[in-house]
């Protein structure tokens, strides 16, 4: 077992806070200050602080922000209870709330799919987004 103090790690601990972790999770964070290190090397040899365009992914790593373990748990999070709301929904308002707003079908295409009319589709979907914000009220 390692000994780790967090606020090397994380920006918001403003005193020294040591927690002892397994060794592979202090090789993982060992392995990620060299990344980064490695990064910011990388930036100012190659001045790449502007859009170089060479398809190397130097841009995307200096626009890509990536999350936190924390931001990760709680987007999955939501992410289940979201699925656990539709998933509470009739069948048809689930499949064409999935269908308007995770496959971006416009309405008309939802109606002409199903072979039914269009007010009939839209008035499904917006019963479907009230009933959706009842259970999430009711269950967060």
């Amino acid at each position: 077992m390692a000994i780790i103090n967090l606020r090397d790690y994380y920006p918001f601990y403003t005193s020294d806070c040591f927690m002892e972790v397994s060794e592979e999770v202090a090789e993982m964070f060992k392995e990620f200050d060299r990344k980064e290190a490695a990064y910011r090397l990388r930036t100012y040899r190659h001045k790449a602080y502007y859009s170089l365009d060479r398809d190397d992914g130097l841009e995307h790593e200096a626009v890509f922000v990536s999350l936190s373990p924390h931001e990760l748990y709680e987007r999955k999070i939501s992410m289940q209870e979201l699925h656990a709301a539709i998933s509470s929904l009739p069948d048809k308002q689930a499949k064409r709330i999935y269908a308007h707003f995770i496959l971006g079908m416009t309405k008309k295409d939802i109606a002409r799919a199903e072979g039914a009319d269009e007010k009939v589709v839209r008035v499904a979907i917006e019963r479907g987004l009230k009933n959706l914000e009842k259970y999430l009220k009711k269950f967060l």
